[in-house]
């Protein structure tokens, strides 16, 4: 009986401290996005939260989602408008993450993400459509309580569901891969050389996000060789550097946004950002179940081989007579005429 009492205390501290590590990320990293807040102080075109309560989700379960509450409900109730306001955005947050973990459980999603269809089920599931909800509910809570005008409801919504299903794709990705990195070994110098020279360029295209020539451009040949060379783990980091740093220059008005209304520098920005997340996703997805499928190819080859090596016949002791020898045999290779009569 002790035992169990002390395992079950053991589990109910361990959810606890669970639940309490959501919730402090959630409202940190709440607090990082509001610093690019678009709408009445609560509404950012990049909404990292999102991202690190999915991938709470996914990796320790549905059991997490007081933190969710909890982080959220701390996040909004002090812009307000009012607290019945923010404990409504509250649910619909939690309701709406929740729903996305369930749509990607159903369809099978595995946390790796090494196939394709684990990608498209991220993109289309858990951050297009489960986003929906807390978009909705937002807008809605906000223009019910006249805290937004009629006139900017869908301007709010639009940028409220970009930026939630942006940290769903920008986010969650690199937790997810995080949570399965292992320490590399018998990597030669040239592979980190590689990565150095990687980490380098990105910093270089991140810098010119900001300039006054449009070159934003330059981050897909880097997504595309970071998702070749290193997959995931090369190319999702790569994605959240070059969303980040698009939605500085947007809010700041720098760069290739500047001189432009609010709508069309957001429509922009969420195609690049949409766009910059699908490219480094996808192809991470659709080269590593390339190569899992060759190696997978290689072993059942290798194992064939060694079967054909163990079940053919042993003819090294049979000896073997060459032509033109053998008794049955004349000097021509036929067989000696005999005299039958």
């Amino acid at each position: 009986m002790t035992v169990v009492c002390r395992d079950k205390l053991r589990r109910g501290g361990t959810a606890a401290l669970e639940i309490g590590a959501v919730a402090a990320l959630y409202y940190g990293s709440g607090k990082l996005g509001l610093l690019q807040q678009i709408v009445r102080g609560q509404v950012t075109p990049l909404w990292p939260p999102t991202g690190i309560a999915l991938a709470g989700l996914l990796l320790l379960g549905p059991r997490v989602w007081p933190g969710i509450a909890l982080g959220a409900f701390l996040i909004n109730v002090s812009p307000g408008p009012s607290v019945p306001a923010a404990m409504a955005i509250t649910m619909g947050n939690t309701v709406a993450l929740l729903a996305s973990y369930a749509l990607l459980r159903r369809a099978g999603f595995r946390t790796r993400m090494n196939r394709l269809r684990d990608t498209l089920a991220l993109v289309f599931l858990g951050a297009f459509t489960g986003m929906l909800i807390s978009a909705t509910v937002g807008s809605s809570t906000l223009f019910l309580a006249q805290a937004l005008p009629a006139g900017r409801f869908w301007p709010t919504w639009w940028i409220w569901w970009t930026g939630d299903a942006m940290g769903v794709l920008v986010v969650a990705p690199v937790l997810l891969v995080l949570s399965s990195a292992r320490r590399p070994k018998d990597t030669p110098a040239s592979r980190w050389g590689e990565a150095l020279l990687l980490a380098t360029a990105t910093i270089g295209v991140c810098i010119l996000e900001n300039a006054p020539v449009p070159l934003m451009f330059l981050a897909f040949p880097l997504l595309t060789w970071a998702a070749f060379r290193f997959q995931h783990a090369g190319a999702t980091p790569c994605a959240l550097a070059v969303s980040t740093f698009a939605v500085l220059a947007a809010t700041r008005g720098t760069g290739p946004f500047a001189g432009h209304t609010l709508l069309t520098d957001m429509i922009s920005l969420q195609a690049f950002n949409g766009a910059a997340a699908l490219t480094a996703l996808l192809l991470s997805s659709a080269i590593t179940e390339r190569n899992e499928t060759q190696e997978k190819i290689e072993q059942a080859c290798s194992r064939l081989s060694e079967m054909v090596t163990r079940t053919a016949p042993d003819t090294g002791g049979l000896p073997t007579l060459p032509d033109g020898e053998g008794g049955e045999e004349g000097n021509d290779g036929s067989p000696d005429d005999r005299d039958t009569s």
